[in-house]
């Protein structure tokens, strides 16, 4: 017998687990998430910082994080596991004039959207703070008190246990090589007209199965044997470029590194501190049980699949560190500790979701930019709605479609850690 389903989600880390828990929770249980490694998080989502924010400078990113924070903050009960959310803060710094522009215009468009609880802080209230960061060239900042920090990994695995609870499947150590597309009439069923009456009708309760000569979604090919199924969902991270690729479809999304360095532990700084942003140079920390957590985005990275740590990165970091946080030069770094993960980036910094022109039932979630884990609550409950529905309530979601690059309409985000 065939194997069939009526979701295929590729990929089972934070996002593709967030898609099979909205669709789950909206009774498409008929799902199947595939992974190829033999354990979920093994990608992007083990190697992320774990910040949620909503300090950022377009609507959209604005209004994803607004519901994806507020759903954190209830994670625990509504999901049954813990996300560890810890509402730490995120505390940008600014050193010149055009940077508080830049955070007044934010902050105002943040409070236009329903984000109220951004503040003003000035040089003293920053030093208040964290009285450790040099302050000489500080002008002011903004801080969110509900911004912070999640354990993406316990997030990934509530969604995907609560889904599995109520139905879906998830096979691990199993890869995807093909994806079979047919060309075909809406009035001739196909080998996987199975699917259910949500993912074959529009919201108008129309056909949503193409006319004649259009290409559709047969089903995948797997290592584990042929699966039938009407609608693939692509939230393979930094590889969905190839995956979309299998099925004839396009899609600008490629891997950069991002390098993270812990110290060793380290009680020069305050117990409970915000994520804090040096604007001048991008350089951000937070702490990270008894150490601090060091990030910094290099502009001389290029894109490509590297995930090794490049040791010649602590270098660089560390002088920036210690450039804002003179005590951090004697904070200890073993360089061992050190990891590298992949960030899937669009030309615009901004996710694609939502489905591919070309390929009838073939769905996109791919490309946050760094920020997956913090927007993987709107990311699922946005993708559901448009598989089952057509359309979301939550944005307009025709804004994040892939047809943005080819007619012109990009959103450029410039609050990019």
């Amino acid at each position: 017998m065939t194997e069939t389903a009526d979701v295929v989600i590729i990929g089972s880390g934070i996002v593709g687990s967030s898609v099979a828990y909205h669709l789950a929770q909206a009774g498409c249980t008929n799902v199947l998430v595939i992974e190829r490694e033999a354990h979920q998080g093994k990608g992007s989502t083990g190697k992320s910082m774990g910040g949620v924010r909503a300090q950022f400078s377009t609507p959209v990113n604005i209004q994803m994080s607004k519901y994806s924070i507020d759903f954190f903050a209830k994670f625990d009960e509504v999901i049954g596991h813990p996300a560890d959310y810890r509402a730490h803060g995120y505390l940008f710094c600014a050193t010149n004039e055009n940077h508080l522009a830049y955070l007044k215009a934010n902050r105002e468009r943040q409070n236009a959207l329903g984000v109220r609880n951004v503040e003003w802080v000035s040089p003293e209230d920053i030093v208040k703070m964290v009285p450790q960061l040099r302050t000489d060239d500080i002008l002011g900042g903004t801080f969110c008190p509900t911004d912070g920090f999640v354990d993406p990994h316990s997030v990934m695995m509530g969604f995907m246990l609560n889904a599995r609870e109520k139905g879906v499947r998830l096979w691990l150590d199993a890869q995807v090589t093909g994806i079979e597309v047919e060309t075909g009439s809406a009035d001739v069923p196909s080998a996987s007209s199975r699917t259910s009456e949500s993912s074959t009708r529009n919201a108008d309760g129309t056909s949503a199965l193409p006319a004649l000569g259009a290409r559709r979604i047969a089903g995948v090919v797997t290592t584990r044997g042929f699966v039938s199924t009407r609608v693939v969902v692509n939230a393979a991270g930094a590889w969905a470029a190839e995956v979309a690729k299998m099925a004839g479809a396009e899609l600008p999304v490629e891997p950069l590194r991002r390098q993270l360095v812990p110290t060793e532990p380290f009680d020069r700084l305050p117990k409970k501190f915000p994520m804090v942003i040096d604007m001048s140079t991008g350089f951000h920390f937070r702490r990270e049980g008894k150490g601090i957590l060091l990030a910094w985005n290099d502009p001389e990275e290029t894109p490509g699949f590297k995930t090794e740590f490049d040791p010649t990165f602590i270098e660089k970091i560390l002088t920036r560190a210690a450039s804002r946080v003179p005590v951090l030069s004697e904070a200890e770094v073993n360089p061992r500790r050190a990891w590298a993960g992949l960030y899937e980036m669009t030309p615009d910094h901004h996710a694609i979701i939502g489905p591919a022109p070309n390929v009838e039932g073939l769905y996109f979630v791919n490309g946050f930019s760094g920020h997956g884990v913090m927007h993987s609550p709107a990311s699922g409950r946005i993708t559901a709605d448009l598989i089952l529905q057509g359309r979301s309530e939550l944005i307009d979601a025709q804004q994040l479609r892939v047809e943005r690059f080819t007619e012109g309409r990009l959103l450029e985000e410039t609050a990019i850690l």
